[in-house]
């Protein structure tokens, strides 16, 4: 009897993929794959009230998976932020993060599921290049529940709490991602 060896065992998926047949390893969760939703936004920092351009230019894109009877959910936020004569500037903001929710798909208003607020936006917020210019991204974490048969969705919203302005945090609404 002879004994299967490396070299044998590469030659057998060598020839496996020659042919055109290939082996799958991959579990259910790996096919998934993420369905994703753009919307921007274009947000006046209203603690500045000078002549220069003050806008901080937000793109999010909310994207969602379902794995079973899980869906997963997370967020990725890019900006185009103003150049401010501050380099790195930590006190543009009192507070800052972004929510992650998954809501359940049903007719009329979707309820939310499961939310978390992930600050780290925070710090990339305040970070700029060393001529001032306030541009950066921020993706979360991933977030999941298990809804079972139900549809589900990811949604997503920017909370700003802007330093000497004196209205607290204001909420930014982005699009949803499309049903899983």
């Amino acid at each position: 009897m002879r004994k299967f060896t490396r070299s044998a065992s590469t030659a057998f998926v060598v020839a496996a993929l020659a042919g055109g047949t290939a082996v799958a390893t991959a579990g259910p969760a790996a096919a998934a794959t993420y369905k994703c939703t753009s919307s921007s936004k274009s947000i006046d920092d209203p603690s500045y009230s000078g002549p220069w351009a003050d806008n901080w230019d937000f793109t999010v894109k909310v994207c969602a998976k379902r794995s079973g009877s899980t869906v997963y959910s997370y967020a990725k936020t890019s900006w185009d932020g103003p150049v401010y004569s501050s380099v790195d500037d930590t006190t543009k903001f009192e507070d800052a993060y972004f929510k992650v929710q998954i809501k359940k798909s049903q007719s009329g208003t979707d309820p939310v599921k499961k939310s978390a607020n992930y600050g780290g936006i925070e710090a990339k917020l305040e970070n700029s290049d060393s001529t001032g210019n306030y541009n950066g991204s921020y993706t979360t974490p991933t977030l999941s529940y298990k809804i079972g048969a139900g549809k589900g969705l990811g949604d997503g919203e920017l909370h700003l709490n802007w330093k000497n302005d004196g209205h607290g945090d204001r909420n930014y609404q982005f699009s949803a991602s499309p049903v899983v």
